[in-house]
């Protein structure tokens, strides 16, 4: 594995092979910190703001044994007018391998993965517009399978802002690989068209009802062109305590705000998965990481 760019770019044995690795640096944290069994470098280049995701890579990356470079667009080159693809040219050349990037631009990655590049360069997708988050997904389906076992014919429900969440894209993409019924409810207006061969339902309560897992979604009102009806929204769309089915996990990618998408006095009761999917999202990070590196070194 050279880069990773979409979720539909891997075959199943390696997402499983992610996740097994993922299972090994859980258990095996001081080990993997300790090794340091590459040499390295990783640069992450964030064009969007990010808490879980950049300090997730950072953290990997350090545990790994990588140097870590924090690249600042607005202190950097581009702001006089560099390109991106000549921007990572130069960070190869200086010695960096691995560019972790998260973009706006639907499709910029892979455009800047088919380029040709004077030294080897692999890029990892931290985040793409509103279409892919291929390590969320990742994350979330580790996080899924500790507590649910094998995904086939469990019913994951996901509620928000589906048309504007690269989230819900990926996860969509490869939890449906695995068995795994998806349900996704919103208002019209959160619906996403593009979306083949997914149940959409409009009333939460039948959305919710024997779901074995619920995935909330922030409504992302940077992506907005106009504004929503927020307190309608919360009305008839908020996860709380009284649609929220007892055994089922709650999750969210963050972040979250209180009191829309999900109630404080849920989050209070059962977020305890939601602090979990950041801690998971270290150990498959560096089991993205150390693969990659593994093909760096051959």
């Amino acid at each position: 594995m050279n880069h990773l760019i979409d979720i539909k770019n891997l075959k199943n044995e390696e997402i499983l092979e992610i996740i097994e690795l993922a299972k090994y640096y859980e258990k095996h944290v001081p080990e993997g910190t300790q090794r340091k069994k590459q040499k390295g470098s990783v640069v992450l280049l964030f064009f969007e703001n990010s808490t879980r995701t950049r300090f997730s890579f950072e953290m990997a990356s350090r545990k790994l044994g990588l140097d870590v470079f924090n690249f600042e667009a607005q202190n950097s080159s581009i702001s006089k007018g560099e390109g991106v693809f000549d921007t990572l040219n130069n960070l190869n050349a200086i010695g960096c391998d691995i560019a972790i990037i998260r973009h706006t631009k639907e499709g910029f990655i892979e455009e800047l993965a088919r380029k040709h590049y004077a030294y080897e360069l692999s890029l990892v997708n931290a985040g793409e517009g509103k279409s892919s988050h291929p390590t969320q997904a990742l994350l979330d389906f580790y996080t899924l399978t500790k507590h649910l076992g094998s995904l086939d014919g469990k019913k994951i429900v996901i509620v928000g802002d589906i048309t504007h969440s690269r989230v819900a894209k990926s996860n969509i993409e490869l939890l449906s690989r695995f068995g795994a019924k998806i349900v996704c409810c919103s208002p019209d207006y959160f619906k996403d068209s593009t979306l083949k061969h997914i149940k959409y339902e409009f009333d939460i309560n039948t959305a919710l009802k024997d779901a074995d897992a619920v995935m909330g979604l922030r409504i992302q009102k940077e992506r907005l062109e106009n504004q929503i009806p927020l307190a309608n929204y919360i009305k008839d769309y908020q996860i709380n305590e009284k649609n929220m089915p007892k055994n089922a996990i709650l999750m969210h990618p963050g972040p979250v705000n209180r009191d829309v998408e999900i109630s404080s006095a849920l989050l209070d009761t059962k977020g305890d998965v939601i602090i979990e999917q950041p801690r998971n999202g270290v150990f498959v990070r560096m089991a993205v990481l150390d693969i990659i590196f593994e093909g760096v070194q051959r």
